[in-house]
């Protein structure tokens, strides 16, 4: 059976122009730094973010990790979201990776207020942390996109306390579509990013961190000692250059799409959906009130070659991307429509 899989807009395969390409690379050993496919993704990535330098690593918590790593000293302090995916869905590595400690702030949404955070930079003190990074996530993995007035407020008050910015961008093109700037205006307030090659953009594997060359050299250092020096990568680079320079010009699409069945699911008795906060390729509903068994519900959309992720706390989530079609957000609504009348 040919699913319709709305888990996440990790599940996409590669396009058959990707697969040429793997089996067309060119490559070498990247840990000796001679894999000529990986260099060159790792060069446009840096261009397409304005950063001077790129390393290709292998998932995005990975990136975000090793940005951690680099960034700061063992026993530091990191200020970051309570609901962003470094605290809730990276295995709490930080601690184990790093060694740091992570101080989280309630978010409005995905955004953090400037104030808040200052009020939780430490004051040099013998019994404190030191605070070492400020950490943001755009789009933020709630669905939303955070503003870029958000984040120059506290791009701003990080310089003014010498302190480094990291910005987990593992959707960051679906936020630049959102916002229709270029990436490098949302990349402009951080002094690091990572962003996935794989989440919406068809690439099998990988993801990219950037910053600054020096940053860069550590961070390199720091991925061959976390297990992830790589070898003749060029087969996994090949598809990465082509999500860049093809899909991610194309996110708009899945937006619509998300929007499409955000509205459809706004129209079945029961179910509740904030439209205003579909900002990118995500739709979080409620169920609660329909009175279904949650607890079937994804197994029933399986049995009809529908996957999803089974609701949570009530709420589910449906991820559009390149592999879902108008055609295919219309049959989910009306299966869904279906088995929710059938009680």
């Amino acid at each position: 059976m040919e699913y319709i899989d709305l888990r996440s807009d990790t599940v996409t395969r590669p396009t058959p122009a990707m697969r040429e390409a793997m089996y067309k690379a060119e490559v070498g050993d990247d840990v000796y730094g001679d894999d000529p496919t990986v260099s060159e993704l790792e060069e446009y990535a840096a261009q397409v973010v304005g950063k001077e330098a790129a390393l290709f690593v292998p998932s995005g918590t990975f990136g975000n990790q090793l940005a951690l790593f680099t960034h700061c000293q063992r026993g530091e302090e990191v200020i970051l979201g309570e609901d962003c995916h470094i605290v809730a869905h990276e295995v709490g590595a930080a601690a184990v990776i790093a060694g740091v400690q992570l101080r989280p702030l309630v978010s409005n949404k995905g955004e953090l207020d400037p104030a808040e955070i200052r009020a939780r930079i430490r004051k040099p003190d013998i019994h404190s942390p030191r605070t070492g990074l400020i950490c943001l996530e755009n789009a933020h993995s709630n669905g939303r996109v955070v503003s870029m007035a958000n984040m120059a407020a506290i791009s701003a008050l990080a310089k003014d306390h010498g302190l480094p910015v990291h910005l987990d961008g593992a959707r960051l093109f679906n936020a630049a579509s959102y916002l229709q700037v270029d990436a490098r205006k949302i990349t402009a307030h951080c002094d690091s990013v990572m962003f996935c090659l794989c989440k919406g953009l068809c690439a099998p594997v990988g993801s990219i961190l950037a910053g600054t060359r020096d940053f860069i050299d550590r961070a390199r250092k720091g991925r061959k000692l976390m297990g992830g020096g790589l070898r003749q990568a060029g087969v996994l680079a090949a598809p990465g250059l082509l999500a860049l320079r093809e899909m991610r010009q194309r996110v708009a699409e899945d937006h619509a799409n998300a929007l499409l069945l955000g509205k459809g699911l706004a129209g079945i008795p029961g179910i509740e959906v904030n439209l205003a906060d579909i900002h990118i390729n995500m739709v979080f509903c409620d169920l609660t009130k329909t009175g279904y068994p949650l607890d079937r519900l994804a197994h029933e959309l399986w049995q009809r070659g529908i996957k999803i992720n089974p609701p949570s706390n009530g709420k589910m989530r449906f991820v559009t991307h390149y592999w879902i079609t108008p055609a295919n957000v219309h049959h989910v609504v009306n299966t869904l429509r279906e088995i929710l009348a059938s009680g």
